[in-house]
């Protein structure tokens, strides 16, 4: 069982990394359509940057399974305030990105309470994978 256990926690944080690897790339290669949410709410364009940078660093902590709990916290509270630019009632695409970045929070607060897992590049110290 517990190599059932080690295998979902590594694809689980692949998976989630794959979404900010994902996000990294979009944002880099049109940062446009992110910027317009940006807009749209008041908020400067040029907060897309930080974003595409943390975007990257996250993702690859979570891949590596470094510092995993305090990243996958960081990731949920950068989801949690990012569905913000999603809700957008007239617009069913927007509410479901709106949702999905809620499901992503519960997967980093999963993330945030139980670490990296057994398999990861650097053991933590401190509790902090």
């Amino acid at each position: 069982m517990r190599h059932f256990e080690d295998s979902a926690v590594l694809l689980g944080r692949l998976f989630i990394a794959m979404l900010f690897v994902a996000g990294f790339v979009q944002k880099l290669g049109d940062p446009g359509p992110a910027t317009e949410l940006l807009a749209m709410r008041g908020w400067p364009g040029w907060l897309i940057w930080p974003a595409t940078v943390f975007n990257l660093v996250a993702a690859v902590a979570l891949i590596l399974g470094i510092l995993v709990r305090p990243v996958a916290l960081l990731l949920a509270v950068y989801c949690a305030v990012t569905s913000y630019f999603h809700f957008q009632p007239e617009d069913p695409w927007q509410i479901s990105i709106f949702v999905k970045n809620w499901a992503i929070v519960g997967g980093c607060l999963v993330l945030a309470a139980h670490g990296a897992g057994r398999w990861r590049l650097h053991p933590g110290r401190g509790g902090l994978s």
